[in-house]
């Protein structure tokens, strides 16, 4: 069974360079090489790794998420929070949506500068992945977008989404 932190290693596959280690991919995550390697197990039982050639399998990654990764980990915005703006507050939906919620969706966090209404992030990780590359913190709050959303919501995070699917590893520089 996938876990939050499973999705967000997922999501941080997406922009492994080339040549990753477990454990710079869980650098990136603040998480040991042993979690990176059970995620990385539990999402080739799932169909959505190939733990052979070390690459997400984009259209079952693409498939899941949009479609069913709400009915698995289902949002549920909480009380007022000062936090980081994600889901249709965050980019690239805040540039795309006109939001009339007076408080936006956020994920808890001390040193935030927005308030709103509590969302928590798939796991702990997600926070500071999103700070780390900002690709990673826009395919994080899309996920949130299409976990919380209205169904207006859901298909333009979709959308967004598909366009930031692509598996290609990056090479090193």
């Amino acid at each position: 069974m996938l876990k939050g932190q499973d999705i967000v290693v997922l999501v941080q596959l997406l922009s492994a360079p080339l040549g990753w280690t477990m454990r710079e991919l869980g650098e990136g995550l603040g998480l040991a090489p042993g979690p990176v390697h059970r995620s990385l197990a539990r999402l080739a039982d799932s169909g959505l790794y190939d733990a052979g050639r070390r690459r997400v399998i984009a259209g079952a990654a693409e498939e899941f998420l949009i479609h069913g990764l709400r009915y698995v980990f289902p949002a549920r915005p909480q009380g007022e929070v000062r936090g980081v703006p994600t889901a249709w507050a965050a980019a690239p939906l805040r540039e795309l949506l006109a939001s009339s919620d007076p408080l936006p969706p956020v994920w808890p966090a001390p040193d935030g500068t927005v308030r709103g209404l509590a969302l928590e992030p798939l796991h702990p990780a997600a926070l500071l992945a999103a700070r780390a590359d900002p690709l990673t913190g826009e395919r994080l709050a899309l996920l949130d977008a299409l976990r919380a959303g209205d169904p207006r919501t859901r298909g333009v995070a979709a959308d967004q989404l598909r366009k930031r699917l692509d598996p290609t590893p990056v090479s090193p520089a």
